[in-house]
């Protein structure tokens, strides 16, 4: 019901350079966001930064695939086809 109420625009299959930049850009947003909060919780910026570097690693490597898994689930998308002349 809502989708009639917003733009249509063609979303095409991701490829793997789109998901790539998406995950660099969502990590560094997150990197510092984790930065923040632990210092702000801690005080010492030594424990921030380690938390903010084993955290990062792992999650960024989990968003990544789970992207490119989504991109592959057809559930919840909507299909535009292309119109015949």
């Amino acid at each position: 019901m809502i989708e009639k109420l917003l733009p249509t625009p063609k979303h095409p299959e991701e490829t793997i350079k789109r998901s790539v930049m998406k995950t660099v850009i969502y990590r560094v947003i997150i990197v510092i966001l984790d930065f923040l909060c632990v210092y702000i919780f801690t005080g010492k910026a030594e424990i921030a930064v380690g938390f903010m570097l084993v955290s990062n690693i792992y999650t960024s490597a989990v968003y990544f695939f789970n992207e490119r898994i989504w991109d592959r689930i057809k559930w919840g998308q909507i299909s535009y086809k292309k119109a015949s002349k």
